[in-house]
């Protein structure tokens, strides 16, 4: 179903004046017309208990706003831009997501700051039939989703979104805001179950064949825009369109957070190690270049050997070297 826009003219005001004076001119030809004027009379008194009709085709829109009309049950258009409209008082106004509340910007309740709440004011909330345009946020509940590894991963996402077709999304789904959602956390969990947490060997990300570094924690702006086209695939169909998509949360699962914290701690120690090793043979090797460079000092292999064991001590020991000074001879 394609959207029709309505090219009512905002002529709303118009309407309503005439309205109302007609209904002056009805009160002032009953007290004229008494009982001398039978037919102006009958008009009058009929005008006064259906003049009220005109007001049911009375429509206020605000910017970014969108009024999807049916008449009898057939699609008559949808009524787009700011302004005061006049359209036929048997059309209804139709948005089955009116009062569907998700945790979402513009679409949550705010709590009431008096302790009694007047119920005809939440009921006007409710019945709003309006369609926002507006570009939208729209922040799920986390997620725990096994990645690629087999390891629960937390992760949360915000999706901004807008509503592009408001005939399909009228007419298309049943509820175009509980549609959206669950494709968000569908499209989620497809998307996190290719990656891995942390980079790890022999893992494709990108279905090539081939093994990459992609992984949640160091690609997200690669599986963000992943799951935005994955999300924008389901919804087009509703007459949503996807903005952006971004990872709001991300940590291992609570029962295997420390585990894997103690993992990285000995990783990050591994590599450490390796890099003061790496730094140590270097300057062992230079200290041995320097001497035999300058002739400072002849060293046979044995000492050779014994100098740099005790280079190393020094160099890759986690503490303070307590030097041990010789006060006899060199051998």
């Amino acid at each position: 179903m394609q959207e029709k826009i309505l090219s009512t003219r905002k002529n709303g005001m118009a309407v309503m004046i005439v309205t109302i004076a007609l209904y002056g001119a009805a009160f002032v030809g009953l007290i004229l017309a008494g009982d001398h004027n039978l037919p102006l009379t009958i008009v009058c008194i009929v005008w006064v208990c259906a003049g009220w009709i005109p007001f049911l085709g009375l429509k206020v829109l605000k910017p970014q706003e969108a009024l999807v009309l049916t008449l009898f049950g057939k699609y008559a258009g949808t009524l787009r831009g700011d302004g005061f409209y006049f359209v036929n008082p048997f059309c209804a106004a139709v948005n089955p997501a009116a009062k569907t509340r998700l945790n979402q910007s513009g679409d949550v309740n705010p709590e009431s700051k008096t302790i009694f709440a007047s119920k005809s004011n939440e009921a006007a909330k409710t019945v709003s039939q309006k369609i926002s345009l507006k570009i939208m946020t729209l922040n799920n509940n986390r997620q725990k989703i096994n990645d690629c590894l087999g390891n629960p991963v937390d992760i949360g996402i915000a999706v901004m979104w807008r509503v592009v077709d408001t005939s399909k999304a009228v007419f298309n789904v049943d509820n175009y805001k509980e549609y959206l959602s669950l494709q968000c956390d569908s499209a989620l969990r497809n998307v996190v179950r290719i990656y891995p947490y942390d980079v790890a060997p022999n893992v494709d990300t990108t279905g090539d064949g081939v093994p990459d570094e992609g992984s949640l924690r160091g690609s997200s702006e690669i599986v963000a825009a992943r799951i935005k086209e994955e999300i924008q695939k389901k919804v087009t169909e509703a007459g949503l369109e996807i903005i952006e998509a971004r990872i709001t949360y991300l940590a291992y699962a609570p029962e295997i957070a420390a585990v894997m914290l103690q993992r990285q701690q000995a990783s990050a120690i591994i590599d450490a190690r390796k890099m003061i090793v790496e730094g140590a043979v270097g300057m062992v090797e230079m200290a041995l270049d320097k001497l035999n460079e300058n002739r400072i000092v002849e060293l046979d292999d044995e000492r050779k050997a014994a100098m740099v064991s005790n280079l190393l001590v020094v160099l890759c020991g986690n503490r303070d070297a307590q030097p041990v000074v010789n006060s006899g001879s060199l051998y």
